[in-house]
Formats: structure tokens, sequence, C-alpha cells
């Protein structure tokens, strides 16, 4: 064989910019809509409220269980405010099998506790419970938002956005001056701030009464009073959330790359979305789920180990009197969410050949887990081989690997919770610079060919 011949039987990870450059036009244009899905969803509530909107414009219906659908049809349910599952019914019956895309919402942040609100020194703070797998001291000295929703005693609701206008105030968790920090200086990394320090500041203005006590609390009391009409009890029926307070960003002159909060996993969660929306006549009937509390362990009702998504394939089966045990044996699912991308300045955390890098196209990992493969499902050889040809036959750029060194670490995804199912699952992202900080950065390209990939699964008829 000649050099050449040889150099073709060689894996090629190669940069969407050099394979093909007629993408990166739609890549800039696919992630405007995607900035505003991620300013209009800081959180999964959100998320999902800003979802049912793009369904219900593109002609979704509410599901009605029991009621007849059929081919082309397209219905859609939220999950308790969090979750929201749409589906465009196919040609081909249940038992033929569903095409899944799933990826999930909620991402790393810091909640209130049920008793947030003290004063200290005549400072007012909020105390934090952190979710997910924060880095606690990227969250001090940056503007920080609180989305949420809290329940006055007589049951109705008060929404809270403050920090997201122009004219809002922000908040900030405050850190020690490098003048006065000689023994923080000495503690490890993960010791510097703990998760006692993620305590919020909200205000410092006393209430004109010298002769109370907490005065600046209680002036904060006053005002929140002013504007939602909460107590503090009102807290412990509250979920609100404390996220970056800016705005997705293009990076770099050339603009080539998103930075933002909550790209794990809302990256991938608005392509299959958008696939799910464009896709009108499909041979298997596709459903997108996008789920919660992916990032404390898919648990609770609205986590992907409840059973609520595959109720509502039940549900689906039902109305064809399908019988469900054989359509999930016959489904395929894109567990979609997000892989570390390989970072130079970090060189010694991944293993180059196995790393998966940003502007090289989505990433399959075969199998998550940590260290031994523990707590994955590591997809099969006929699956992998499947994806791979679909994505060659749509001229989708692609690149396989694992998440850093062996021994390092690990990450799971909900890919185990869909194969537990009996569902032939593939995990399959973006690639993520500063994976879990507030403000992590993705390749557009790569957002693009998960966009494309989400779409001929959908469409897919083999």
């Amino acid at each position: 064989m000649t050099t050449e011949e040889l150099k073709a039987l060689t894996y090629r990870n190669e940069t969407v910019a050099d394979t093909d450059r007629a993408a990166l036009a739609a890549a800039q244009e696919f992630c405007e809509g995607y900035k505003t899905f991620l300013n209009k969803g800081k959180t999964e509530r959100e998320a999902a409220a800003y979802s049912e909107e793009l369904l219900l414009a593109a002609g979704y219906r509410p599901f009605v269980p029991g009621e007849a659908l059929h081919a082309g049809d397209k219905i859609y349910h939220i999950n308790r405010g969090k979750c929201v599952l749409a589906a465009t019914i196919g040609t081909k019956g249940m038992e033929d099998g569903f095409h899944l895309n799933i990826a999930h919402i909620d991402c790393p942040r810091l909640d209130l506790r049920p008793r947030p609100l003290y004063e200290q020194t005549g400072l007012a703070y909020f105390r934090t419970h952190y979710y997910g797998g924060v880095r606690k001291y990227q969250w001090p000295t940056i503007p920080l938002a609180l989305h949420g929703v809290i329940y006055r005693a007589d049951g109705s609701c008060a929404t809270v956005n403050i920090g997201e206008g122009e004219n809002d105030p922000v908040f900030c968790i405050t850190d020690l001056l490098p003048h006065l920090s000689a023994k923080q200086n000495e503690k490890k990394l993960t010791e510097g701030i703990t998760g006692e320090n993620l305590n919020v500041l909200i205000g410092s203005e006393p209430i004109e009464d010298k002769e109370v006590e907490q005065r600046v609390k209680l002036n904060v009391l006053g005002l929140l009073h002013e504007a939602y009409g909460i107590t503090e009890a009102d807290f412990a029926r509250a979920e609100v959330e404390v996220v970056p307070a800016f705005k997705a960003r293009d990076i770099g002159f050339d603009r080539a790359m998103v930075g933002a909060y909550g790209h794990d996993d809302r990256v991938d969660a608005y392509p299959a979305l958008m696939a799910e929306i464009e896709t009108k006549s499909p041979a298997y009937t596709t459903v997108c789920v996008l789920t919660d509390k992916e990032e404390t362990g898919s648990d609770g009702v609205t986590g992907l180990q409840s059973m609520y998504t595959f109720h509502f394939l039940q549900q689906l089966c039902k109305t064809q009197g399908a019988d469900a045990i054989k359509a999930f044996q016959a489904s395929k699912c894109l567990s979609a969410d997000v892989t570390a991308a390989y970072d130079p300045g970090f060189a010694d955390a991944f293993e180059p050949d196995n790393g998966t890098y940003a502007g090289r196209g989505v990433a399959i990992y075969k199998y998550t887990g940590a260290r031994g493969k523990s707590g994955t499902s590591d997809a099969s050889a006929e699956m992998v081989s499947y994806l791979t040809r679909l994505m060659d036959q749509n001229g989708v750029s692609w690149q396989i690997g694992e998440m850093g060194k062996i021994d390092l670490g690990g990450g799971g995804t909900v890919a185990k919770y869909v194969a537990n199912q009996d569902i032939d699952t593939i995990d399959i992202g973006v690639p993520v610079l500063a994976m879990h900080s507030p403000f992590e950065v993705v390749s557009k390209v790569d957002v693009y060919m998960a966009y494309r990939t989400f779409k001929a699964f959908c469409e897919d008829a083999e």
C-alpha cells in the first residue's frame, strides 16, 4: 500500500473549520437562538416555560392520555413545571420503537436554605446550599441574580427574578482581600471557600428605629414584603436559586464560541428541542425529554430515576394498543449530555488521543462513570455503529473519546436510567471548557453539529 493509502486508514480528529467550512455560518445563526434560550432559562423552571412557548408556537398541543393520536401529531407534557416531554407521532407503530433524545435542564448553582435570611455586623445575607458539583472558590466576587418561586401562607405564588434587568440590583459573595489572606493561602483549593462561606450579600441599610435589633434584616424583609407580599416564614415554601447575573456572550475576536452560565446541559437541551420541533413526518415516533435533577443524581419526581418519562411512553403506547415492553426493546436513545473539552492549560488532566476537543464536532462517549467504568451503561458496539453511520450519512462532524485521564475522577449521565428500562442508549454531547463553572465555554460549531445529529436521528427511517 502507498503512504497515502496507509494514511487513509488512520482516525483523524479534525476541526469542523477544515472539514465543513460551510457549517461555520450556519452555526453562528443557530447559536443566536441558543443564546436566547440560555438567557431566558437560567433555571429548570424557566427553561421548561420557555420550551413550552416554543412548542406551542410550533403547533404542539398538550397530551391528553387516551386521546387518539395519528402520524404527524405533535404533543407535549410539562412535568411539575420542571421537565419537558415533546413527541411527534411516527408513521410506524409504537411497537417499532421510539427515537428518544434526552437532555437535562438543571445546572450547578446555589439554592437558598429553608431559613436563609440573617444579619451580621450591619450586613444582611442569604445562606445557601450548593446544588451539584460546584467548585466553591469560583462563586465569590461575581454578580449574582435570584430566580425562583415563593409560596405564601395562603397558597398563592410569587415569582422572583432579580438581577437580570438593566436597572436591577445584583448580589454577590465576598472574598478575603490578598493583604489578609496568608492563612487562606495555605489551605487546599477545595477548602479556601467552604459551603458555609457561600453567603450572598443582599443588604446594608437599616430601618430608622434605633431601638430594635437586626435593623438591616428588618429593612430587607420590609422591601420583600412590599415587592412580593411575603414574610420570612414563606422561605420555607420557596425554591429560589442563586445564579450568575451575566448573559450569554460571544467569545473571541472571531465570535466562534459562546461563554455562558448553564451550558451543562442546556447546550444539548436546546439542539434536541429544536430537532424535535423541526421534525415533521418521522418514521419512528420521536420523543424529546428535557429532565431535571441530573446534577444531584436524577432522584425525585422530576429526575430520570422516577417513572415520569416511561409512564409517558407507556401512555403513548396505550393510544395504539401497543405492547410497551416491545416498544422499549425496539427503541433507541441519545443521552445528550456534555463532556470535557481538552484544555491545553490543564493538559495533564487529559489523555490527548482519547480527549474530545472544542471545534471538532459533537462528541460520542461510549461509556461514562468513574475509573473502572463504575456507574455507566456502556453502549454496545452495535449502537455505536448505528450512530456513527447515521452521522456519516448526514455529513455530521463527530469525535469520540473519554472525560480525561482514567484515575482522576469521572462523571455520569442519565444514560443508565434509560438503559435500565431495556432501551439501547448511547451518550453524546457538546465538549465544554470550564465545565460546572459559573461561565462555561463551548464552540458554536459543536452546538450546531449536536443539532444536526439529533435532527438526523429524529428523521431516520432505518
